[in-house]
């Protein structure tokens, strides 16, 4: 199985063409846990299969590193941008990828002949508690600086929806965070009936802000693009930023401008392919 390794912000993925490589879908799952462990297999967040489609110009088909489907990445679509233009796979710099139903427009930015950043129209923001799904203190409410406690202790969050469940927490300190014992604890808290990705995060000024990410199965990342979304959401309805802000990430930059008069926002991000190899299938 022929395969590409690529990365936004360092949130990195194993992309395969669907078009060549037939993998049977009962056996992806098992699949992408072999390739994404980063000792015994290729390494990576998870997988992203990239297949014909008959509602867009291709369709991203996306796999947590613990094999379970995942509705949207905002750092895997732009590298799937990057993948189907330098691949020769179109030819065209405005393109629509479908995942899990949900269609996103992008704008491809070149240099040298290839893709170097992506602009990505993430859609409206979704804030209703149960179409997230949270669990709210009555049903239809917006889950907005709302305190949660987990394991004791009481934090206050937003939740937003870009496609994918998100809880944005505010705090002072995010680079002393020991994220990896409070994250999975929100992950699968019983607020969240389908889990959560958590963003934590430290306002630094109007316009920029710094962030940690805990993805639902899959740990902490060095960037996620949906939250990235998310957070910018959630400090624009907390009134804490302007409308356009700069995400500092562990792997890089973000720059997301939620345009509240259209109800869209829209990410902006690099995107690079690392290596390319095969892999030799045993399932």
């Amino acid at each position: 199985m022929k395969f590409t390794k690529m990365h936004g912000c360092g949130n990195d993925y194993i992309y395969i063409n669907g078009f060549t490589e037939k993998i049977a879908q009962e056996v992806k799952p098992e699949l992408v846990r072999k390739i994404s462990d980063r000792h015994f297999g290729i390494g990576g967040d998870g997988a992203i299969f990239i297949n014909p489609s008959t509602e867009a110009d291709f369709e991203m088909e996306m796999y947590n590193a613990d094999g379970s489907r995942a509705e949207m990445c905002g750092n895997g679509i732009r590298c799937v941008a990057k993948y189907v233009y330098d691949k020769g796979m179109t030819d065209k710099t405005k393109i629509s990828i479908i995942s899990c139903g949900q269609i996103k427009y992008l704008e491809l930015f070149l240099k040298e002949g290839k893709v170097d950043t992506v602009k990505v129209n993430m859609g409206a923001p979704i804030l209703r508690a149960e179409e997230i799904p949270v669990i709210a203190d009555a049903e239809g409410d917006m889950v907005i600086d709302a305190p949660i406690t987990v394991q004791g202790k009481e934090y206050k969050m937003t939740c937003v929806s870009m496609g994918n469940p998100h809880a944005v927490v505010f705090m002072d300190d995010v680079e002393h965070l020991e994220i990896e014992i409070i994250g999975p604890y929100f992950e699968k808290h019983e607020r969240f009936p389908k889990k959560i990705n958590t963003e934590f995060v430290k306002v630094i000024d109007r316009g920029h802000v710094q962030m940690r990410v805990w993805e639902r199965g899959t740990g902490e990342t060095l960037a996620c693009g949906t939250g990235c979304c998310a957070t910018v959401v959630a400090c624009i309805l907390n009134h804490l930023t302007d409308d356009t802000v700069t995400v500092k990430l562990l792997g890089g930059e973000i720059e997301i401008t939620w345009d509240r008069e259209a109800n869209l926002v829209y990410m902006t991000g690099p995107a690079e392919t690392v290596f390319e190899g095969e892999y030799n299938l045993e399932i």
